[in-house]
């Protein structure tokens, strides 16, 4: 079984969800109810009927759920198709029970829609209907032949036809309806779930690349000392051997070597500087940095930074925090995917608030999805046959999901629309039809602190 991508989490991957002791105490408790409702109807009420195998029902359940503890572990968790059949088990042994007292005239028919609305939360929609099929035929079934209950004297206990029709027709929707809503509430649930476990997951990827850089720029600078040492002690026996041409030449190698590792570390801390300098960067090189992994896919990104009429004239120095980093990556990658040749990213700040325009050149959301940009859902799995709308590029499926909750986090407020053609300030007054996102910080969320003095990366061997 291959693991699932960041948009196929849920769907195929839910089968293992189903506890067994869960089952055995929900069964125990059920169990306990039926006898207590039983008992209470025979010699409290005085209500007569085939006790004997009215029990024999009640045993079998028993003994399903004691076999249950014996023969697996508490721990194991019941498969799809292993939890549908104890589900279908039970709603059998209840309708044996509904027919020996008085079939869907019984006040306890109501509790065949149980089995069905749980089967709706945990299992898979096809085993949820199976089990909606058999239910409904099964209660169709008693409505139609049953034992009838008697009362202490003999009567028969006889409800007028339109009340069984109703009875009936209550159970019939009732598990329609079960069914339908434990579903939809259980998958909602489910996706959004799977879609924070997508955001949490790319969150920590992008804290762990962001640590690197701290890692490397540590690195470099701990081991420049000893590196120079080395160094010196290896000019120092070019000198001393210069008797020994032989081993002169491995010192003098020593010596290069111990300059190759210095520009090597050097280099390194450069691309990792220390954690300071990483927390904030100009808003120009937050969107480069954003965009440089979608820079290369053959469409032009462009970067329009300007300050609004009454805003500073120098770009505010931001934030450099992961959320920000890959949410902007995301929604860019989004406006790549879909534009034609050209993606703009536009920027424009005032004393009280940070606006940046993501937009291209393509078709535009669709207004049948409009509406629902940046809710979570589910990628089914892709037919093989069907073409990739996205051919240059593996999205994760929950991409704008993840992009809009980590920006949200961070304060922005992000509206999906299509570009009406109107002049957006873009140069040369290029005017775009395409999709449209912008996003909307107060300034004072974003920006970082640039009062606290940083101090400048440590030289390595000087």
């Amino acid at each position: 079984m291959t693991n699932p991508t960041f948009g196929e989490i849920s769907q195929e991957h839910r089968g293992d969800w189903v506890r067994l002791r869960t089952m055995t105490y929900v069964r125990v408790l059920a169990l306990t109810g039926q006898a207590a409702a039983l008992i209470a109807a025979h010699y409290h009420f005085g209500l007569r009927f085939n006790v004997t195998l009215v029990w024999l029902v009640m045993g079998a359940a028993a003994l399903s759920v004691f076999l249950s503890l014996l023969l697996f572990p508490q721990t194991k968790r019941l498969s799809d198709t292993e939890a549908m059949l104890t589900f279908l088990f039970d709603i059998a042994q209840l309708v044996c029970l509904l027919y020996l007292t008085g079939g869907i005239t019984n006040p306890f028919s109501l509790l065949i829609l149980a089995p069905v609305s749980v089967s709706a939360m945990a299992l898979k929609p096809r085993s949820t209907l199976l089990l909606a099929v058999i239910a409904v035929a099964l209660v169709t079934l008693i409505a139609l032949a049953y034992q009838p209950l008697r009362f202490q004297d003999g009567t028969v206990h006889v409800v007028p036809p339109i009340f069984a029709f109703g009875f009936w027709a209550a159970i019939i929707i009732g598990i329609v309806f079960q069914a339908f809503y434990a579903h939809r509430v259980a998958a909602e649930a489910n996706s959004m779930a799977d879609a924070l476990l997508a955001v949490q997951m790319a969150l920590s990827r992008e804290q762990k690349l962001t640590d690197l850089g701290g890692v490397v720029a540590a690195t470099a600078h701990e081991l420049g000392t000893p590196l120079a040492t080395i160094k010196l002690i290896s000019a120092e026996l070019v000198t001393a051997l210069r008797d020994r041409p032989d081993l002169a030449e491995d010192a003098q190698i020593l010596v290069e070597q111990a300059d190759r590792c210095r520009d090597i570390l050097r280099s390194m801390g450069r691309a990792g500087k220390d954690d300071t300098h990483l927390r904030r960067a100009p808003l120009e090189a937050v969107l480069q940095e954003a965009a440089e992994p979608h820079l290369d896919r053959g469409k032009q990104v462009h970067f329009v930074l300007n300050p609004a009429r009454n805003g500073a004239a120098e770009q505010p120095v931001i934030q450099r925090r992961p959320e920000i980093i890959h949410g902007l990556r995301n929604l860019i990658q989004n406006a790549v995917d879909f534009a034609k040749e050209e993606v703009w990213v536009q920027a424009e700040w005032t004393d009280q608030r940070l606006t940046i325009r993501i937009l291209d050149d393509g078709r535009g959301f669709s207004p049948q999805i409009l509406g629902n940009i940046g809710e979570p859902f589910i990628k089914h799995r892709r037919d093989p046959a069907r073409p990739r709308r996205r051919p240059a590029y593996e999205g994760m499926g929950l991409g704008l999901f993840i992009a809009k909750t980590l920006l949200e986090r961070s304060g922005a407020r992000l509206d999906f629309d299509n570009s009406d053609g109107a002049d957006m300030g873009l140069p040369e007054g290029r005017k775009l039809t395409g999709a449209r996102i912008t996003l909307v910080w107060p300034l004072p969320r974003i920006t970082a602190d640039t009062q606290t003095a940083l101090a400048p990366n440590q030289p390595l061997g000087e």
